[in-house]
């Protein structure tokens, strides 16, 4: 309640959001402040009486070690790391984000290991939940110390990993090394680069629409209608906003059916997203919805996948935890820092097409206002053409029914 309380306060005056609010947790109020630190006594309570049975627990490995056979010493192990992975260490982890609540706020210029927010989640107009949360300002930092820190060695492989638009190569591996966490460990890192097998030239093309409007879910419903059924099915459509995924289903799902096409959408079907990558690949003409989640993960090679309409740029969405990223991990640059993102996510979601030396795909984005400059984010050689909806339709139609050959644009 008193989150919410605080929340509100800050947002008077600001439009009705759908998806939530939020506000940063400082200044904090009087009577959240001590709600905290009530909520921190209590949950200190509840750490100690665990803390001290894992410890006897574990000294009865030692004094006990002359007597326990294989089976009980495996049970106590066990029982010590379930109460500490599933209880002490969530429990340390909300001791400190209500110790930060009473704590003074970071120095102006200070950059801070985490960021702490107030968030309310809405849904249909209605708030659902209010919370702290609490982020990472850099993931990197709790990734090297858990995953590479223990290991004998580490290897990181991404098409993704360098952008594209850095005419520096130095410049560019200094950014990937910041972006995989390399610059935390003890050691410089070993690069390699190694060119695609593949003839991009021949294999794809691009197109961007320029007469769709903005705004309109019709005409960008009917779109996608239209893209899905000149592929005849083998599709992937990404969305930067749940809302508008939800919206556009249900408009082109029944003219798809009609054809014979299955359509498949995340956050509206039933299944996990592996399911739904699952099946999508099995039926080579089936139409698959999805937002990020598909767009960093999906591995479809072969027809099932040779189409990928994004319905806007990926810009970052700006919350708090991207306007802190910004200010301290942009080195400076903060609109630099946005458009190297964009050309990471727009390379992923292209680089879904492609997964083999036999596999031909066409990227669609139907944004007319697409800066020119995004686009190095594409492999060289793809053909990018800006056309009309209708003679998108028209030459990806060409292309997917005619033997591959490169385009004389």
């Amino acid at each position: 309640r008193l989150i919410r309380q605080q929340i509100l306060a800050r947002s008077a005056g600001e439009p009705p959001a759908q998806g939530g609010l939020e506000c940063d947790l400082y200044p904090v109020g009087v009577a959240l402040c001590e709600a905290a630190q009530r909520l921190g006594r209590a949950l200190a309570r509840i750490a100690q009486p665990l803390s001290t049975l894992s410890e006897r627990l574990m000294g009865r490995l030692d004094e006990d070690a002359e007597d326990l056979d294989t089976a009980t010493r495996l049970r106590i192990e066990a029982m010590c790391g379930a109460i500490a992975r599933r209880a002490l260490a969530p429990l340390s982890a909300w001791e400190a984000m209500l110790r930060a609540v009473a704590a003074d706020p970071p120095e102006p210029g200070q950059r801070p290991e985490h960021v702490l927010l107030l968030r309310l989640d809405r849904r249909d107009g209605v708030d659902r939940d209010a919370g702290l949360h609490r982020h990472w300002l850099d993931p990197t930092v709790p990734f090297v110390a858990t995953l590479a820190a223990p290991a004998h060695g580490l290897l990181i492989t991404s098409a993704t990993l360098r952008d594209g638009a850095e005419t520096d190569a130095e410049a560019a591996w200094a950014a990937a090394e910041a972006r995989v966490g390399a610059l935390h460990l003890p050691s410089p890192a070993i690069r390699a680069s190694v060119a695609s097998p593949f003839d991009y030239a021949i294999q794809t093309r691009a197109f961007i629409v320029t007469d769709l409007p903005s705004g309109d879910i019709g005409a960008l419903a009917a779109a996608y209608r239209e893209l899905f059924l000149a592929a005849g099915g083998g599709a992937l459509g990404l969305f930067t906003a749940i809302t508008r995924l939800r919206a556009v289903h249900p408009r082109i799902a029944p003219a798809l059916q009609a054809r014979g096409i299955p359509l498949y959408a995340q956050h509206v079907d039933a299944m996990d997203n592996a399911t739904l990558v699952d099946v999508f690949r099995a039926e080579e003409e089936s139409c698959l919805l999805g937002t990020d989640a598909m767009r960093d993960g999906v591995d479809v090679p072969g027809r099932a996948l040779r189409l990928v309409v994004l319905e806007k740029v990926p810009w970052p969405r700006p919350d708090i935890l991207h306007r802190e990223r910004r200010v301290h991990l942009a080195m400076g640059d903060p609109k630099g820092y946005d458009d190297q993102i964009v050309r990471l996510r727009l390379r992923q979601a292209f680089g879904r097409l492609i997964r083999r030396g036999s596999d031909r795909g066409a990227f669609v984005l139907l944004d007319r206002q697409t800066p020119a400059r995004l686009l190095s984010a594409l492999p060289t050689g793809v053909a990018i053409r800006r056309v009309g909806l209708s003679e998108a339709i028209a030459e990806l139609r060409d292309f997917l029914e005619h033997p591959a050959q490169p385009a004389d644009w």
